[in-house]
């Protein structure tokens, strides 16, 4: 094996969409979120494999790691090919993996990709932290946990498609598939496979209304739209289904903050308001049209109840479910006064 100049130290190359990496001497996939990884692990291929066809993979566990194996894995090929190798579970790594490791990154082989998917935790941290001071490409594989971030990545996915989705259509497959992303791309790409146009909420319904859950999402769109008896009864249904009211509560105090920014804003093109307020214009035209008929006092006095029952759902008030549907009930009113 040749032997291997040590490099200066250079800064961690900015983090990357999954979508978007590129092959690097390092590739870093962090966080819990194996979906993302996945994506960025697929992009990765597709792009080696596009210019060397017959790409040599290497899939390994960091967890029973023998001294010098990492040697062996990145060696040069007889005709210098380039090659892909996967360490997994970098984040249960030997100490024998991280001692060679450690050695390696300073230099690494110009005609391997090296990627180590660290799923969280100190344990090899200084892997990490060694990778990206050696400029490593790192991909964040961090878990979506707000509905509006699965939105989005919805959207961006019909884009790179070269399609298009109504935004009530992707906020409807994500009530229905956004517990898991992986389920949630597989549902997707089956609308995408099996309608033509732009796809509307009407076939999601069509293929996953049967697994419809009530979500705060929709909970604080019924409400805000004025639908208090819709959004009592989706309440009840996120109780049933599990849906904790604490997300609920979350949800509508994130609608009425928007509704509060966007009032606050006064008039101007969207565009020029959401650059202002860091959001989406679309997000801004769909505040203003929720704001139509709602007084201020109105809006003040959802926002008093919401705030109220976030207090209650964290064990601060004795009845946290009246709580809630008393801020429901407050919230959809708003628009009558």
């Amino acid at each position: 094996m040749p032997s291997r100049t040590p490099s200066r130290s250079r800064a961690a190359a900015p983090g990357v969409g999954a979508h978007d990496v590129a092959p690097a001497p390092v590739v870093l996939l962090t966080g819990g979120e194996d979906h993302l990884a996945d994506v960025a692990l697929h992009t990765l291929l597709a792009k080696l494999r596009a210019a060397h066809p017959d790409l040599e993979r290497t899939d390994v566990a960091a967890a029973g790691y023998q001294a010098g194996q990492l040697a062996t894995w990145t060696s040069p090929s007889l005709f210098d090919e380039p090659s892909l190798v996967l360490v997994d579970g970098v984040d249960a790594a030997s100490d024998a993996f991280v001692t060679d490791v450690l050695a390696y990154l300073p230099a690494p082989s110009e005609t391997v990709v090296l990627v180590l998917r660290h799923r969280g935790g100190n344990r090899a941290k200084k892997v990490l932290d060694a990778a990206r001071e050696a400029g490593a490409t790192e991909v964040a594989c961090q878990p979506l946990k707000r509905d509006q971030d699965k939105v989005d990545l919805v959207l961006a996915d019909v884009r790179r498609a070269r399609r298009r989705i109504d935004v009530e259509a992707a906020r409807a497959l994500v009530a229905a598939l956004g517990g898991d992303l992986r389920e949630l791309a597989a549902g997707l790409a089956q609308l995408l496979s099996d309608t033509e146009g732009t796809v509307t909420t009407a076939d999601v319904e069509r293929y996953h209304g049967g697994r419809r859950e009530a979500s705060g999402f929709e909970v604080a769109d019924a409400a805000v739209e004025g639908r208090a008896g819709e959004a009592l009864a989706l309440v009840r249904h996120a109780e049933a289904t599990g849906v904790p009211g604490i997300l609920v509560v979350a949800a509508l105090a994130a609608r009425l903050r928007q509704l509060a920014r966007v009032a606050s804003a006064g008039r101007g093109r969207s565009a020029d308001v959401a650059r202002d307020l860091g959001m989406a214009p679309w997000l801004v035209d769909k505040a203003r049209r929720d704001l139509q008929g709602m007084s201020p006092e109105g809006l003040a006095e959802a926002v008093l109840a919401v705030a109220a029952a976030d207090h209650a759902v964290k064990g601060g008030g004795e009845d946290p479910r009246y709580a809630l549907e008393r801020a429901v009930r407050v919230t959809a009113q708003a628009r009558e006064r």
